[in-house]
């Protein structure tokens, strides 16, 4: 068993549909068709993680972490608040996971979200710097802003893996 991940007793737990933007330790469990989105200024150690549920919001405002396109700018726009610039912030995804068998390509929301993600973000011209996503099994992240952007990565297999 590797003893890596941890939730630290500090951390502030991202549930579905939820985001959170600081330096503070943040953690989101269970990623299974969702996509922590995961967002970092180094020249400030903020960060922004979303615990992105579905692909787009279609005009629906209320809970903006849980769809890709809301979640983006919001937690954006909360970066920039802090004083961070676009163009020093990088994203890592980790997430979409294709937990069942369909029979139509459409219905895998894991896939779909991360595609959505993926043009938001070049779309805005922000880099990905690394991704753990895709396959059939789920994860948990542990996040560290303010302490270099570390992410530790645990998969439902048992592994883990820092990003």
């Amino acid at each position: 068993m590797d003893r890596r991940f941890s939730v630290e007793g500090n951390a502030v737990i991202i549930g579905i549909g939820d985001y959170r933007v600081g330096s503070f330790p943040m953690a989101t469990v269970g990623l299974g068709s969702c996509v922590a989105l995961i967002l970092y200024d180094a020249r400030r150690s903020i960060g922004g993680l979303a615990h992105v549920m579905l692909p787009a919001s279609r005009g629906e405002t209320d809970r903006p972490g849980k769809f890709a396109d809301t979640a983006l700018a919001v937690v954006l726009r909360e970066m920039e608040d802090l004083g961070c610039v676009k163009t020093s912030i990088v994203a890592k995804l980790v997430g979409g996971a294709s937990m069942f068998e369909y029979s139509a390509a459409n219905l895998n929301i894991g896939e779909r979200n991360v595609e959505e993600i993926r043009a938001l973000l070049q779309s805005r011209r922000i880099r990905i710097e690394a991704e753990e996503t895709g396959g059939k099994v789920g994860r948990s992240v542990m996040y560290r802003p303010g302490d270099g952007g570390r992410i530790t990565v645990k998969r439902a297999d048992g592994r883990c893996v820092d990003l």
